[in-house]
């Protein structure tokens, strides 16, 4: 069934651009100074922060990424980045926002000159303006792309066929022509609208699916309703559902599993989680702009909320996606040249180890592999038996029969009747752009202010920062337009888990810096420099040392050593006394009683959700 663009369609599409364009245009009108543009004036209520954090973060990434991770044989587990963020937000909206807002900065690495040294904000800036370019902004892009790749599969614009270059670049200038007009006050209220829309139309998307599951003959669904021999076509989508997808609804997986093992629960999967809602200053850009600490707590703690019940729009429909859609997953692998390529090329890897005793190497196949490659997949089967036997922790290699990224631009090519299409069209474009706005806006704060104003023009116009943040807007833009495309390559495990895996390198350090800033007053100088350091040095050799450790665990094993480093220089080298830390009279710092009683309320049915999917 191929995707079909209507004229009702295109009116829907038109009509809510206009919209979003409108209104955060005149809401960022006059933001000329810096202040302005990068803090919206400190004037942001709670409930554009709440809907703001949640677009900046359920945005075309987690959609493609986390449905199509859902669509693996991860499953729900994948939710654990979603329903985790909710305890480690009302944390965060009561330790970390305090402190930034007391302490009146405009950006993350700015508090590390005050707690510790000014090159310690300066490792911070640099690492988050390449983490920004090379990482964040070339993921979104690239989820963007082929979600228009996929829905509009044969089509062209202007004569350019509608690829994964073609569509990147279309992304990529739009959103660094949508930058340069508003500042975060403009970025902030698109948020707003988007995020409400995406919310809308992935609880519509779940929807269908569910409707469509119950329609669909058993026999038309995924091979694994041949185990589930009670199953009817009469029954509801949601009991097909929890037949189909029994083995996928767990949110332990084993310790050697290598995107999210159980052990990373415990403490490798909560580093990112700190590291993004409370250091990452895409986001946290937005509560420094907070009216007030109340308003600030309310609208985190409102994300919170939010996060409890986003798994049934950004994970469940990739399940879905599966049980109706796999023959589609598996045709996109057999046609991507890059899974040919690297599949091909992993099966000379077996061939030349699989008769050598020492090899400690195994290979993972999904499904779709398995039955187009039933003989060879019989053979590595029993090589990795003997792997087994005699090595604990293996490398691992996989090949893939299945694009799971594929998830979601099915559904919407496949499930989303007219009209409909048009508005979630315009959402997830629309989030795109509006989410690669921010990171521009981010990225160009921090280089704007924590290294060009620092360190190359001190008494630089107000003018002349804003200039400077655009020109590295300019510049990123083209690093996302490049490196985008790349990512098609399966070797990257998938969209998301290459965010995660690369963010692993920086996010340890950074975190361990702030929590242990936070909580040793007496810490030196000299530690926040060691953790800045350290944490890449360590990240990298767990990597070659230990490669079949998943990467939440290299995470929390990183962070751990880091921390223990700084408090063994800490007891060797204490401050004499503890650091005075300035403190800013621009905001109200009167805490929210119901956001805490609200953030209490939350953990307890995440509590509750882990104990009934464990």
């Amino acid at each position: 069934m191929q995707f079909t663009f209507t004229a009702f369609d295109v009116g829907v599409f038109i009509a809510f651009f206009a919209v979003v364009i409108g209104v955060s245009l005149w809401k960022g009108r006059n933001e000329n100074d810096s202040a302005s543009y990068f803090l919206a004036g400190r004037g942001l209520s709670w409930w554009i922060i709440g809907l703001s954090l949640i677009a900046a973060n359920i945005s075309s990434e987690q959609f493609v990424g986390m449905i199509g991770s859902g669509a693996s044989p991860v499953g729900l587990a994948i939710a654990s980045y979603a329903w985790l963020a909710t305890p480690a937000l009302v944390m965060i909206a009561f330790t970390f926002l305090p402190m930034f807002l007391k302490a009146g900065v405009y950006t993350v690495p700015e508090y590390l000159e005050y707690r510790y040294t000014p090159l310690a904000r300066t490792l911070m800036a640099v690492s988050m303006v390449i983490m920004y370019a090379f990482v964040t902004i070339t993921a979104v892009t690239y989820s963007g792309a082929m979600t228009m790749e996929t829905l509009f599969a044969g089509k062209s614009l202007f004569g350019l066929p509608l690829n994964i270059q073609v569509c990147s670049v279309l992304i990529a200038v739009m959103a660094g022509i949508y930058v340069t007009f508003g500042g975060l006050k403009a970025c902030a209220w698109a948020d707003l609208i988007q995020g409400a829309a995406l919310i809308i139309g992935g609880l519509a998307i779940a929807w269908f699916a569910f409707d469509t599951l119950g329609d669909t003959p058993v026999a038309e669904l995924t091979s694994a309703s041949a185990s589930v021999p009670s199953l009817a076509d009469g029954d509801s989508g949601v009991t097909k559902f929890f037949a189909l997808n029994k083995d996928k609804l767990h949110l332990f997986l084993p310790r050697t599993d290598s995107t999210i093992p159980w052990t990373a629960l415990v403490i490798g999967l909560w580093i990112p989680q700190f590291y993004y809602w409370g250091l990452n200053q895409f986001i946290v850009q937005k509560t420094f702009a907070s009216k007030s600490l109340a308003e600030g707590q309310k609208g985190v703690v409102t994300a919170g909320v939010i996060h409890v019940v986003s798994p049934l729009f950004i994970v469940i429909p990739g399940l879905i996606a599966f049980n109706l859609f796999s023959s589609d997953m598996a045709d996109a692998a057999a046609q991507d040249e890059q899974f040919v390529k690297v599949n091909t090329e992993l099966i000379s890897e077996f061939d030349a180890v699989k008769d050598r005793a020492e090899s400690v190497i195994v290979f993972e196949m999904d499904g779709g592999w398995i039955q187009r490659n039933s003989e060879k997949a019989a053979e590595i089967e029993g090589y990795n038996q003997q792997v087994l036997a005699r090595v604990d922790t293996p490398e691992t290699r996989h090949l893939v029969g299945y694009k799971y990224d594929t998830a979601f631009p099915l559904l919407i090519r496949k499930l989303v009747p007219t009209g409909v299409r048009g508005f979630m069209l315009a959402a997830i474009l629309g989030a795109i752009i509006s989410s690669l706005a921010a990171m521009l806006n981010s990225a160009s704060s921090i280089f704007t202010m924590d290294i060009f104003k620092k360190y190359m023009s001190k008494n630089a116009s107000e003018k002349q920062l804003v200039l400077v943040g655009r020109g590295a807007v300019v510049v990123m833009t083209l690093i996302a337009c490049w490196l985008a495309p790349k990512l098609s390559d399966p070797n990257f495990g998938g969209i998301f888990k290459f965010m995660q895996l690369f963010q692993g390198y920086v996010s340890p350090g950074i975190l361990a810096a702030f929590v242990f800033g936070y909580f040793v007053r007496k810490a030196p100088p000299v530690c926040g420099v060691v953790a800045l350091l350290g944490s890449p040095i360590l990240y990298g050799l767990l990597e070659v040392i230990a490669p079949g450790v998943s990467f939440l665990d290299r995470m929390a094993i990183s962070f751990a050593l880091v921390l223990l480093t700084m408090g063994a220089i800490t007891l060797i080298r204490p401050l004499s006394q503890p650091i005075e830390l300035p403190v800013s009279a621009e905001v109200d710092l009167t805490p929210s009683r119901g956001a805490k009683i609200t953030g209490i309320a939350m953990v307890a049915s995440i509590i509750a959700i882990y104990i009934i999917f464990r």
